[in-house]
Parts: structure tokens; sequence; C-alpha cells
């Protein structure tokens, strides 16, 4: 598949060389192992050693032997997101490129793939998922990892040991905020002292930000947002690097994966295939209803939008965060088209922020994000770092209209007695 074409349409057509069946839509394949080739002379034996590691023994074109090394679901997936992924890297053969995206059964089971990869002795990290802290607590706790904060001078970084092996890890888009951070500062900071640069582009998935451009070794999404776009599977994808040491550690990642068992489901391998069609629509049409949605609720707040509805947005809304409202120069360059269709905003008092949301007939009350559905979250209910007035807002693909209408409409209710 030339890699001229445009994401929308390998989006629809990267896997075609994954079709064993003249169906159009790819068949679901259930089974959990596969029969080895009846002739001898094909057999190839797992093995021995790192050195014998290859994409012929573990790319996703690699003969099937057992789906927790592989299955055609998952393999599909890789396949049709490599090209996504990977948009500056024309020269690639897709099939080349897949073997570099390893899917894992959740965003956690990946970055804990991660750990396993780098073993880091340090980490520089700062916000962002809580969840990602949870995994690396678990580090901590099995070999001792220490973590400096990604935003610290040079000074404490060299306090803390952050040198080669180490990871630097920057989640941007932030979660639960939606805001930028320059990811081309922090992969010179991360490659100075020869650490592997990492980013959490879960928030910025393709059409929205390509981290390796601006200097990504390894790229982290939790498919199950974006990727998977309807709130009905779970995914997580390790996107690495295609060059010599990266084609190395991918291989090492995908072998890793084979121990570690977080493989994804042959159903939800499916489900990815499915989204990612609709992928470019979906996100588009995210972001542009959450950059809207942003600039009207800051207007309101800051009374460059007047009225009555900007009063009653006034009166309960104390602010609301985002990447558009950011003067950073970088964001042109590094988010052209938009910014992530999740933003944060605070309330009043926590009262309030407990009540609104079950004053909204558009938003579901519930975590996650990047679903075709608009959903708001009191975040305390998930993440206990945050203050108690804050709410995190995703997205969908209704009519940003609406969704404005179905905000006025619940801050009036907030006042009804």
């Amino acid at each position: 598949m030339s890699q001229n074409y445009q994401p929308a349409t390998l989006a629809i057509h990267a896997d075609d060389i994954c079709s064993k069946t003249t169906d159009v839509a790819p068949p679901i394949h259930l089974s959990t192992t596969y029969r080895y080739p009846s002739d001898p002379l094909e057999l190839v034996p797992a093995p021995t050693s790192e050195e014998d590691l290859s994409p012929e023994i573990l790319g996703t074109d690699a003969p099937l032997v057992y789906s927790r090394l592989a299955s055609p679901n998952a393999s599909r997936l890789e396949t049709a997101l490599a090209p996504l992924l990977f948009p500056g890297f024309t020269d690639t053969a897709t099939t080349k490129l897949s073997t570099n995206v390893v899917t894992y059964a959740s965003g956690l089971a990946a970055f804990h793939g991660l750990l396993v990869s780098v073993v880091p002795k340090v980490i520089a990290i700062s916000g962002g998922y809580h969840g990602c802290h949870g995994v690396i607590s678990l580090h901590k706790k099995m070999h001792g990892v220490k973590t400096v904060d990604l935003h610290a001078s040079d000074e404490e970084w060299d306090k803390a040991g952050l040198g080669k092996g180490d990871l630097v890890h920057l989640e941007t888009p932030l979660n639960p905020t939606g805001e930028a951070y320059d990811i081309e500062k922090y992969a010179k900071r991360a490659h100075a002292r020869g650490a592997l640069f990492s980013v959490d582009s879960t928030f910025g998935p393709p059409q929205l930000q390509d981290p390796f451009a601006w200097g990504a070794d390894v790229v982290m999404h939790s498919g199950t947002k974006y990727v998977g776009g309807h709130s009905d599977m779970l995914c997580g994808i390790l996107a690495v690097k295609p060059d010599v040491e990266g084609n190395k550690r991918a291989l090492e990642m995908r072998l890793e994966r084979l121990f570690l068992g977080g493989v994804m489901g042959n159903l939800e391998g499916w489900l990815g295939v499915r989204s990612i069609r609709t992928m470019e629509l979906r996100v588009q049409r995210q972001s542009k209803n959450a950059d809207n949605l942003v600039a009207w609720l800051d207007g309101c707040i800051k009374g460059s939008i007047t009225g009555e509805e900007a009063d009653l947005v006034k009166q309960h809304v104390v602010k609301v965060t985002h990447s558009s409202l950011q003067k950073d120069s970088f964001l042109a360059k590094q988010m052209p088209n938009g910014g992530p269709a999740v933003f944060s905003i605070w309330l009043a008092d926590s009262t309030a922020a407990r009540s609104f949301p079950s004053k909204l007939n558009l938003f579901h009350h519930a975590t996650s994000l990047g679903g075709v559905e608009s959903l708001i979250e009191w975040r305390r209910m998930s993440d206990n770092t945050v203050e108690d007035t804050m709410l995190r807002v995703s997205i969908g693909i209704e009519d940003w209209n609406d969704l404005r209408v179905d905000i006025i409409e619940g801050l009036k209710a907030m006042d009804t007695k």
C-alpha cells in the first residue's frame, strides 16, 4: 500500500493486504491456536536467543501459532494503524512498519510493556493520567525505579541521576486539562542525556499530532479512546520509531508481550479495525466541537461574550483549560489541525461540581473519553489527585450548538429550587 495516499484512504485500505477471504468486512477470528504447516520444511522453531528475533518470526505477517503471540485481528489492526502512526516514514513499506506497532489489552498494559522494555533506573514524568503513575508505583515496588519531575531543572535531573538508559515520558495534550506541551523541547532534553523519550499521545490522535516529527522514540496511545471511538473496546498501543534501534526494540516488545500476557482479544482487534475507518472524520469533528465550546465558555468567563447566557456561565464556571487557550508558539506547528476533544472546567464549589452532570441530557456522566458521545465526569470519582470542583469534559460528534444549549439548560437547572 503506497504511503502517498492520504490518511483517510489509508484507514480504509492499508490492511487490504491482510484479506485472505472475499469478505469486504474483515471476519472475526476466534481461534486461540493454529495448525503448523503440513510441510516439515516450512516449520520454523521458536527462537533460542534475542539474536534469533526477526520480523519473519514476530512480525504482523509471520505465520500464526498461538493467539498470545499474534492473532489475525490484532495483526490486522497493527497493519492498518502503521501508516497513520508513522506518516513521516513514507519510504518504508506498510508491512514493515506494522511490526513497530505493538498492541496490548489496555493502555496501562502498554505502559507496563514500555517500562519492562526499557527497565529505567529513573523516569522523568509529571501529572497526566493517574493510572500511569500507578504502574510506576508497581515498578518502584519491584526494582526501586526513581521518578523526577518532568519539568524540573537540569540540576534536579542531574541530582536524580537521569541519564543513558532512563526514560523521559511526556503526556501531551495533558489529562485531564487538555493543555499541551512542546514535544521537541523535551525530546532534546531527553536525548542530550541518552535517555529514551516517549510520548503519551492519547489526547492527540493521528490527524491532530505526530510526535515522531518532533523527536519521539516511542509513542503510546490508549486505543480505548480515539482509536476505538465507540466506548466498546479496550486497547493499548506502542508505536516504536522505525530505525535500527527502534526496530530491534519493537521485536523485543513483541516477544515480551508473549510473556506479559497483555494481548488484545480477538473481538477487540476486530472492533479496532472497524473503528479506525472513521477515525479521521470523528477526530476532526470532535476537535472542532471542543474548540468551539471552549472558545464560548472562555468568552463568557472573560466577558468578550455578553448576555444572559454568558452571565449564567460566569456565575457558575470559574475556569476552563484547553490547548486552544494557550499562547505558546509551538502549538501552531505541533497541532495545526486543532486541539484535543477534552478539556476541564472548574465550578464554584464541590456541591455544584457533583450536581451539574446530573442536570445534563446530552452528556453522559461517565469516565473515559474519545467516544462518539459526549461525556462529563466529576473527576474526583476516578482521580483523587484533583480538586473536587473539577469536571472533565469529553466532546463527541454531536452538533456543538446542541451541546452548548444543553450546558445552558443544565446551569439553569442548577438554580432551580
